[in-house]
């Protein structure tokens, strides 16, 4: 991750570990119910953040071992897991692209809200898929984009503007090739929509970046709002989101 990322999410870090979107529990309960672990599991959540996603597996694996680079992110992480009394599961400063684990030691590695801000996202699938055993499986769910050049575009313009780490938003075509290419059969995939207010894009962006959101969104045609499912709702824009929830296994 580079540094402008660690800056970023250091700044940022009491956000997500309280964000809605992130500590959302039900989705985090569906994430568990499609891997349905046996209670065997050894587990690496990379990206792990705040730890939401390590915390919501932990009570259903061996062990969990969370990493991140951003040291402010491990120490809430760890806080959490501590005030909720969770003793199966540890974290530590890692990167992605040079996990220090020998090979085929996972049965899971999962990776939440993170790949999206990945240089090399070949890279990092291919050492997620080092550290799994065969038939080992990894569960990815990310921001994502629909299969229209529009709103590609612009909505991985929006997150830059949101957040200058971003790097891009994939569409679920692309994230089935790429993790054909690393050497993944996908087992289950789906695209999810999810409506939320444009304060999700601006309340953490720089002023001058909030500023210039607005203008974007203020800026599109009748058909671009359409596409982009743009309305109003009790006074406030609000706008489509869009992400992947993927299960694959290494073959």
């Amino acid at each position: 991750m580079p540094q402008k990322a660690q800056e970023v999410f250091g700044a940022r870090a009491a956000y997500y570990a309280t964000s809605p979107a992130h500590a959302d529990r039900q989705e985090l309960e569906g994430m568990v119910k499609l891997v349905g672990p046996k209670g065997g599991e050894r587990m690496l959540d990379v990206a792990t953040g705040p730890g939401h996603t390590a915390l919501a597996f932990a009570p259903h694996v061996k062990c969990v071992v969370g990493i991140d680079l951003t040291p402010q992110m491990l120490a809430l992480a760890s806080q959490l897991a501590r005030e909720r009394g969770v003793r199966n599961l540890h974290f530590e400063r890692a990167d992605v692209m040079h996990l220090p684990f020998q090979d085929h030691h996972f049965d899971l590695v999962t990776c939440r809200r993170a790949a999206h801000h990945f240089l090399d996202i070949q890279g990092a699938l291919g050492e997620m898929r080092r550290v799994l055993r065969r038939g080992g499986r990894l569960l990815i769910e990310d921001r994502s984009v629909p299969e229209d050049d529009f709103v590609d575009q612009t909505m991985n313009r929006l997150d830059v503007l949101h957040d200058p780490s971003h790097v891009r938003e994939y569409r679920l075509s692309e994230w089935q090739d790429m993790l054909q290419k690393a050497g993944f059969t996908v087992r289950s995939a789906a695209f999810l929509t999810k409506h939320r207010p444009i304060g999700s894009l601006t309340d953490t962006a720089e002023p001058q970046d909030a500023q210039e959101i607005m203008r974007t969104v203020d800026s599109m045609d009748d058909e671009q709002r359409r596409r982009m499912g743009i309305d109003l709702l009790d006074g406030t824009i609000h706008l489509d989101h869009y992400l992947v929830l993927i299960l694959a296994e290494k073959g």
